[in-house]
């Protein structure tokens, strides 16, 4: 009998963790598609029934994304999705700006065959955002713009770069959705990221992370001047 219960509970072990992802993945899509709007406040009850889990795997979940900075767990009273004000949106752009420069200028540095990997691996989420654009196909264009985004930081091999970055898209994912049928830029975006792959290519550090820093701080002043102009106070 004991083996037994032993046995149980090392199944449960393995279970656990893999019911505690799959919360968290399912609460971050419904953040990030807005199913869980900002502002919503529900007990982790009702935010099970929604996603067909049960109460544990939502309620450790919860504290994970609270210290992504996308809920906020508040004792006996559920659990509630956090809105973006458009400071948020600045600050957020600051880190980006800095971080996505530092891992061009990183990728720039590194030996021509890694650097020409990233490189190709940028120029296939460009391409796609050039043929995205050409159909209209903003929802495709904003998913390969996100997808070369990611690469760019991932290429510089910096877990802790990748890490704050990914919390930070996660942040600032809506309000990049809600701005995209706004912006009337977008293909200047495919351009800028060309230059980016170029001096990538060529080990041009200096370059790179010049060319990252510019094409961010246009995306922000573009950004932030669109919420102000449709009085948006929270995303």
């Amino acid at each position: 009998m004991m083996v037994r219960g032993r046995a149980d509970a090392d199944r449960d072990s393995e279970r656990r963790p893999s019911l505690v992802d799959d919360a968290y993945a399912a609460m971050k899509q419904a953040i990030r598609d807005s199913s869980f709007a900002p502002g919503y406040q529900a007990s982790e009850q009702e935010i099970a029934l929604r996603l067909g889990m049960s109460r544990t795997p939502v309620h450790e979940a919860a504290i994970r994304l609270q210290e992504d900075g996308l809920v906020r767990v508040l004792p006996r009273r559920g659990i509630l999705i956090c809105a973006l004000a458009p400071d948020d949106m600045r600050e957020i752009y600051d880190v980006i700006v800095a971080i996505e420069g530092r891992a061009a200028e990183l990728i720039a540095a590194r030996p021509e065959h890694q650097r020409r990997a990233v490189a190709d691996d940028l120029a296939v989420q460009t391409d796609a955002m050039d043929a995205a654009w050409t159909e209209q196909d903003l929802r495709s264009w904003g998913e390969a713009d996100e997808h070369f985004h990611r690469a760019l930081v991932e290429g510089a091999a910096n877990g802790r770069m990748i890490r704050i970055i990914q919390t930070i898209t996660d942040q600032s994912h809506r309000a990049r959705m809600f701005t995209l049928k706004l912006r009337r830029e977008l293909g200047a975006s495919v351009e800028e990221h060309r230059r980016i792959i170029d001096c990538i290519r060529v080990g041009d550090a200096a370059g790179a992370m010049e060319s990252a820093r510019t094409h961010r701080l246009r995306a922000r002043d573009t950004l932030l001047p669109l919420l102000d102009s449709f009085g948006v106070k929270h995303l």
